[in-house]
């Protein structure tokens, strides 16, 4: 099968489509550390953030790679590893923005397409069942409230010493989830055979084993 698994940030996409594909044993691609390696060099190369040719054009001569570790994926540049480096808060708000752009997901597109093109596939975005993927398997809507998004990502930003606060956080959540779901290309949307998992007040292992049992019953129906 092949699963796609979308939502809002910090809804827990990235963490819970990992173990879930480590459990069924397939292959694991988060889409999102694409826009995020992307924005990265966007920033590191002094793009304009606002020239949507020139973000399109470094895309354009450029290699993204996601290599699979045990229990973990890393992000390579050209060649760089940038794993820990796409996870700074200015590095997600540029996501954000790059990801708006047609041009940069008519490219995207492909290659994610092209990851995928063997099954066996858990792949987690804004807009994989409706979009990337729309004939995939199991398609699952992960979200949760605003707060407890903005809270999971102060501990995760605390926990490697990034400074900021939950007001803060919670308010950049609010509109990035705005933008994605009004952005023209692609939108953030629950597909309408999506299945809504709301992890609000659920632990990872919670939230794993319930889209398991979804995998396993829509894995009958298809045999």
């Amino acid at each position: 099968m092949n699963i796609a698994i979308d939502g809002p940030a910090g809804a827990g996409k990235s963490t819970v489509a990992q173990q879930v594909a480590k459990r069924l044993a397939y292959l694991y691609i988060d889409t999102g550390s694409m826009y995020r390696a992307l924005a990265w060099a966007v920033l590191n190369n002094r793009v304009p953030i606002d020239d949507e040719a020139a973000v399109s054009g470094l895309l354009r001569e450029s290699e993204i790679r996601l290599e699979r570790e045990r229990d973990s994926q890393r992000v390579f540049w050209n060649g760089q590893d940038i794993t820990d480096q796409i996870r700074t808060p200015e590095v997600s708000q540029y996501a954000s923005i790059v990801a708006s752009y047609p041009s940069v997901r008519e490219q995207m597109l492909v290659l994610q397409r092209h990851m995928a093109a063997g099954g066996n596939v858990v792949m987690d975005g804004r807009d994989i069942g409706t979009h990337v993927l729309p004939d995939a398997d199991v398609k699952i809507f992960l979200t949760a409230s605003t707060r407890e998004r903005a809270e999971r990502r102060l501990k995760e930003l605390l926990a490697k010493g990034h400074q900021t606060d939950l007001a803060t956080l919670e308010a950049e959540i609010a509109e990035r989830d705005k933008r994605d779901m009004e952005r023209e290309a692609a939108p953030l949307r629950q597909a309408d055979d999506a299945v809504l998992v709301d992890t609000t007040g659920m632990t990872i292992d919670q939230v794993v084993e319930r889209i398991l049992k979804i995998c396993e019953r829509s894995g009958e129906s298809i045999q």
